[in-house]
């Protein structure tokens, strides 16, 4: 079963509303680079110490110092970091070896030429490759074959994000089978809620 993470959650109730939708991670902008739903360190913090503790809560920054990754991730209380930034695959394991309970994805621009070499660097480093489309939050799909031929090349279970909606994931998972799938936009309202609608009909599709 293709688990699915709703990204960019704002709010208590919103986070509550997606995971009894059926969603397995909760999203939160901490630092990221043009992210559209950014929240404070307190703010995610907030959020995380009041949902289920069955909730998977995942914080995505640009961050890429080690250090700084690991006050990140105990100032928020985050199960998981998602990695847009330079992180080497050093400064991966760096985190790793202090909070080893921790979860690690990085992220690898599917669009880039060299994007299988790439995640290959962060394999048997990383938890998750999450696959996007450029900087990731461009709403935008890219050639999925290429995250096809990524995900049947390395060992470390793929994440797939970019352009996904509640019409196209079930295709996409078709083609990829990735570990997971990771949504935004298209279940977003304009002011950046969520439609919780739209999040039940991707994760329908999404588990079919």
């Amino acid at each position: 079963m293709t688990r699915v993470k709703i990204c960019g959650i704002k709010s208590i109730e919103d986070a509550r509303a997606v995971f009894e939708a059926g969603a397995d991670e909760l999203g939160f902008h901490v630092k990221l680079d043009g992210g559209r739903s950014p929240l404070t360190e307190d703010e995610a913090r907030n959020i995380i110490s009041q949902i289920p503790p069955t909730a998977s809560s995942v914080v995505v920054t640009s961050i890429s110092d080690a250090t700084d990754l690991i006050a990140l991730a105990r100032s928020t209380g985050a199960g998981t970091l998602q990695l847009y930034g330079g992180a080497s695959r050093e400064q991966v394991r760096e985190v790793k070896h202090m909070l080893p309970m921790l979860k690690i994805w990085k992220v690898v621009d599917a669009t880039k030429e060299k994007a299988l070499e790439t995640a290959k660097k962060y394999e048997g480093a990383a938890d998750m490759i999450v696959l996007d489309s450029g900087k990731g939050g461009t709403g935008k799909t890219h050639d999925w074959s290429v995250s096809k031929k990524i995900a049947g090349s390395i060992s470390t279970p793929v994440v797939l994000a970019g352009g996904l909606n509640p019409e196209n994931v079930a295709g996409a998972i078709s083609t990829v089978k990735p570990a997971g799938v990771d949504v935004n936009s298209s279940v977003s309202n304009p002011d950046g809620t969520k439609d919780i609608e739209k999040v039940k009909a991707f994760i329908s599709a999404a588990k079919k």
